[in-house]
């Protein structure tokens, strides 16, 4: 009877070998996914304080970042597609359109960014209603041209929210974007009220002092 050797030990070893490189590589995204969304978050307070350079610094770095995760996961499919490394791709897409919003620019496309469709829709979901810590420090200031400039981006709050809810696919595909936009209505809903509550307020003082 002819025996065969099986290589027990060598298949076992080749197979810790791998693994050991997809757990290095799942803590090097790991690292880079949490430096994403911090750049992301440094970068949306700096654009609600008018810092645009500054804000800049922080989102180029995140879309770096993004690009680094991207390179080191390329073996790893499994690893590219776990939530972690999407939500920050979510994160700092929607900081980047909050800088669109806010500068009159264009919107970012995916593909500049390195970000795949689905955190990209979402990161837009989110920027919309971002923009309701923005309309709301406008209400504050008061003021008939910070009123157009609360009126313009009340509008874009509201693109955004006729354009997502024509995304009719399954959650697994477009990573729960129904929810994002179901909570994206609700705040474009309260942002407009207060927004309509302040312009007739600002109509009525006016019509108040053309009377006295």
């Amino acid at each position: 009877m002819k025996i065969f050797n099986m290589d027990i030990d060598g298949a076992v070893s080749r197979i810790v070998g791998d693994l050991e490189t997809k757990n290095q590589a799942r803590d090097r995204a790991l690292v880079e996914s949490r430096q994403i969304v911090r750049h992301a978050a440094t970068g949306i307070r700096a654009l609600h304080r008018g810092e645009y350079e500054r804000a800049q610094e922080s989102l180029d770095a995140g879309r770096s970042m993004v690009q680094a995760t991207k390179f080191d996961l390329e073996g790893h499919p499994d690893l590219y597609w776990t939530g972690y490394v999407q939500d920050a791709q979510k994160e700092i897409a929607e900081a980047f359109i909050v800088a669109a919003i806010l500068q009159s620019q264009e919107l970012p496309q995916p593909s500049e960014l390195g970000i795949e469709p689905a955190p990209f829709l979402n990161g837009m979901a989110e920027a919309a209603s971002e923009m309701r810590r923005y309309v709301l420090d406008i209400i504050r200031r008061g003021g008939e041209a910070e009123m157009q400039e609360a009126e313009r981006v009340l509008k874009i709050m509201d693109d955004v929210y006729t354009n997502l809810i024509t995304v009719d696919y399954p959650d697994a595909i477009t990573g729960g974007l129904r929810r994002t936009t179901d909570s994206l209505r609700a705040v474009l809903e309260r942002t407009r009220g207060d927004l309509t509550i302040s312009i007739r307020q600002a109509e009525l003082a006016r019509a108040l002092q053309r009377g006295v």
